[in-house]
């Protein structure tokens, strides 16, 4: 998926790190969502969606209110909907927790990589650090 050269727009994560209320793990876990739709795992029009999304030519919201990708979405989460009617309490329950273990195991990675990276300039002292007076 190439971005259109004259576009200038790049995909923020911010709207995601919104919707998600501020939670990283679930920002994370949404924009992977696109790019699986992205990949073609949803039909034409939720790849082309999430490809808008991902290319920055569309905010998310903005996507879902296009008709087409609407359309496509309410058809797509039809059996879901259905499958989730059927379940029991108990099998509800678990799924709740299994999509609760999948935001902490999303979040113990950003956390991982987090400690891996070290921050900028951690154990280097700059020559314009603003600290004290120096020629140099």
């Amino acid at each position: 998926m190439a971005e259109e050269p004259d576009s200038g727009k790049r995909f923020d994560d911010s709207e995601l790190l919104e919707m998600s209320q501020g939670d990283p793990a679930q920002a994370r876990l949404l924009r992977k969502s696109l790019e699986t739709l992205a990949a073609g795992h949803g039909g034409d029009a939720l790849k082309e969606m999430a490809q808008e999304v991902l290319s920055g030519r569309s905010g998310l919201r903005d996507a879902m209110n296009v008709s087409a990708y609407a359309d496509q979405l309410i058809e797509q989460a039809a059996p879901m909907t259905e499958k989730w009617v059927s379940l029991s309490e108990a099998e509800r329950e678990e799924l709740a927790a299994e999509g609760r273990r999948a935001i902490a195991a999303e979040q113990e990675q950003i956390d991982e990589e987090r400690r891996a990276t070290p921050e900028k300039g951690a154990g280097h002292k700059s020559r314009h650090e603003g600290r004290g007076w120096s020629l140099y």
